[in-house]
């Protein structure tokens, strides 16, 4: 199904939004374990997110674009500022900026990534895309990635959001994906804007730890924006993640063709309605 027809099909039922995955090819020869059983062959058919959303901001006013996920630690993170930049701009400030560290350890190999620095690797190449889309020329000087003060636009839409380290953080909303931990929500609280889970599993017990790692960063309470993927609705669930304090949940959409992914897309919009009745936005 084409991003042009699914986008406006999703802002004609009154879907918020919608993020794409990547990957930029499944290597045939893996030892890595896909972390959900078996590999759904649908991986190695993904199309490239930024030019796929950029095909559906412009066929919508409306509908929110995003990632889910980047792999930060494949791409050029001066090229990607630029790209997500840009997608931000003539969308309107519409794109969410989903990232992750990956799990294919083959994939990453072959973009240069060193598997136990991922991490540390995606935060320094985070670090020089927010000095780029920084409103004065910034430079970033990193073990894993460095940029010299420049001159670069457009620039993201979304105003700068406040640290406690004083230094304001630019760019569009950034969600980081990733299990439960003290290491993550360090650096969740530390550059970006939330979290991006799959499933709902323990999120009573994991996000008052978040919340405690977000404020001891002095990040205002209100500025933590929580997305959660892969869900399968009920309104028992929603009403529960709505409790939580949940901001946006993200169903799956199947590897149909057109008529399948409408037909799911119609079952879910019942969903859509029950979400607004109840005041939420998502």
């Amino acid at each position: 199904m084409a991003p042009t027809r699914l986008a406006r099909e999703l802002e004609q039922r009154g879907f918020a939004g919608l993020y794409l995955p990547e990957h930029s090819h499944i290597p045939v020869a893996r030892e890595t374990p896909y972390p959900g059983g078996e590999l759904p062959p649908e991986c190695a058919r993904m199309l490239n997110p930024f030019v796929a959303l950029a095909q559906a901001a412009a066929v919508t006013r409306t509908l929110s674009l995003g990632t889910n996920i980047t792999l930060v630690g494949q791409h050029d993170p001066i090229d990607l500022a630029k790209q997500i930049a840009t997608l931000d701009h003539l969308s309107g400030g519409r794109f969410t900026l989903g990232i992750g560290y990956g799990w294919n350890r083959e994939e990453a190999a072959d973009h240069g990534v060193h598997w136990p620095t991922r991490r540390a690797l995606v935060r320094d190449r985070m670090a020089v895309m927010r000095a780029l889309w920084n409103d004065q020329p910034a430079a970033h000087h990193g073990e894993f990635a460095s940029v010299r003060a420049s001159e670069v636009h457009p620039k993201p839409k979304l105003a700068p959001r406040a640290r406690k380290n004083g230094q304001p953080l630019h760019g569009p909303r950034t969600l980081i994906g990733g299990a439960a931990g003290p290491k993550l929500f360090a650096h969740i609280a530390e550059y970006a804007d939330g979290w991006l889970p799959i499933g709902g599993a323990g999120l009573r017990e994991s996000l008052p730890a978040l919340r405690e790692a977000w404020a001891d960063a002095g990040r205002p309470p209100g500025d933590l924006y929580i997305a959660l993927s892969a869900v399968e609705p009920t309104p028992g669930k929603l009403a529960h993640y709505a409790d939580l304090g949940v901001d946006e949940v993200i169903v799956q959409l199947p590897a149909r063709e057109e008529a399948g992914v409408l037909e799911v897309l119609d079952g879910f919009q019942r969903y859509v309605h029950l979400t607004r009745a109840a005041g939420n936005q998502h």
